[in-house]
């Protein structure tokens, strides 16, 4: 299907959509739900691909939670198909009925699509969140009180799961992308739930129709949204020249003064970014969290939280990982595992990465490496098998070696 030549009333979206990437990936995958702003998206691409010659796939998650998802799912890839698209849909199948709906819906999306992109060579993933999504995330975090961190403006490109994601219509309204979708002669498919006020955002979507009849549009809150990144990245910068002065990488673990002399925010944030980093989490923790967190210390000098062990010792905090966090984390010995650990040795493919755990019961000489036991068992090992190969941290089988290759303070000037 040949599509529309770029009309001068397009030209600035399809504009957005050239620069979605800093660094363009070779294949870029958009993801599809049927909606009109991921059907907008869809069409741009499509449209920017055909000028272009960059080659872009499309993917659906159909997460199986309403009637008619499939059918919505299906109606996407058809569409593709007219137009020359590569689509494929994906089902969510793994849900146990546990945890927030939402939040974990949201969590297996992304995962999906990444595994889905690097098995097609797609190396970023586009996704359709507009100047109205913003302003309701706006004002749902400052329902529950968020800081400067929660209020910031959506990052425009983001990493999650190790996959680039972009969203390109940042700064394009709902309305625009219905009457660019109206003006090509696109459907499009509402979902039946944006009219059911059981859902928080759309109470907020609602009551954000009549603030704007007092100047609190989604503009306004978005302006303000950059302010507040803005800020952000201020206090970042600052955080990480104080975590090179303040915080110690020691064998995996991070070594912090509990009371360091600096700003009471800088301080917070030293503290999450590290809890960050060391649980990989997309998040840092929350405030409460973090409330309890310290609470814990001051009680028994020792907390747990976000996967992470947190001790206190003569003023210091020591943040390690927990092995229960990591029971579960199983790659190739020539993968990174956990995000930051990357193994030399003699690979082979019934090798495995996995936590040391119980093994160190196979390291006689464990003590010797000067490691708390908690952060031995935590660390990652060579397997085959239920037979431990090689622990390095715990000194065992010196064939091998680990070392960490996404560090904490890198990791803080790269957020």
């Amino acid at each position: 299907m040949q599509l529309s030549p770029i009309s001068g009333e397009d030209i600035r979206l399809v504009h957005w959509i050239g620069k979605a990437f800093t660094n363009t990936p070779e294949k870029i995958g958009i993801a599809v739900s049927g909606g009109g702003d991921s059907m907008a998206m869809l069409h741009l691409f499509a449209r920017w691909s055909e000028k272009t010659g960059h080659p872009i796939a499309a993917v659906t998650v159909d997460h199986g939670l309403r009637d008619g998802s499939d059918k919505e799912a299906a109606g996407v890839a058809a569409y593709c198909a007219e137009i020359g698209v590569p689509h494929e849909t994906l089902i969510w199948t793994d849900w146990d009925g546990h945890g927030n709906l939402q939040a974990v819906a949201r969590d297996a999306r992304y995962r999906l699509m990444t595994d889905w992109a690097r098995e097609n060579g797609v190396g970023g993933i586009a996704i359709g969140h507009t100047k109205d999504d913003s302003a309701e995330t706006f004002v749902m975090r400052l329902a529950r009180k968020a800081g400067i961190d929660g209020l910031a403006a959506m990052d425009k490109e983001f990493i999650r799961n190790g996959m680039a994601f972009a969203r390109p219509l940042w700064m394009c309204s709902r309305a625009e992308l219905r009457g660019y979708l109206t003006r090509h002669d696109v459907k499009w498919v509402d979902d039946p739930s944006n009219d059911d006020i059981d859902f928080e955002r759309i109470r907020v979507r609602k009551a954000l129709a009549e603030l704007a009849k007092l100047g609190v549009g989604s503009d306004a809150l978005q302006h303000t949204a950059m302010a507040m990144r803005q800020s952000r990245d201020a206090l970042d910068h600052y955080t990480a020249i104080e975590a090179a002065r303040h915080v110690t990488a020691d064998k995996g673990d991070l070594v912090m003064p509990l009371q360091p002399d600096l700003p009471v925010e800088i301080t917070r944030r030293l503290r999450t970014k590290a809890i960050q980093w060391m649980g990989q989490m997309p998040y840092p923790p929350r405030l409460t969290s973090m409330q309890h967190l310290m609470e814990g210390l001051s009680l028994e000098g020792k907390h747990t939280l976000a996967g992470c062990i947190v001790t206190l010792q003569d003023g210091q905090m020591r943040i390690m990982r927990e092995a229960n966090a990591v029971r579960l984390l199983v790659c190739p010995t020539d993968q990174i595992w956990d995000g930051r650990w990357q193994f030399e040795g003699p690979h082979a493919a019934n090798l495995q990465l996995r936590p040391l755990g119980e093994g160190i019961l196979d390291c006689p000489n464990w003590r010797d490496a000067g490691i708390a036991r908690a952060t031995l068992m935590a660390s990652p090992a060579v397997w085959d098998g239920n037979t431990l190969i090689s622990a390095p941290l715990a000194g065992f089988n010196p064939e091998w070696r680990a070392r960490i290759v996404a560090d904490f303070h890198s990791w803080l000037v790269a957020h």
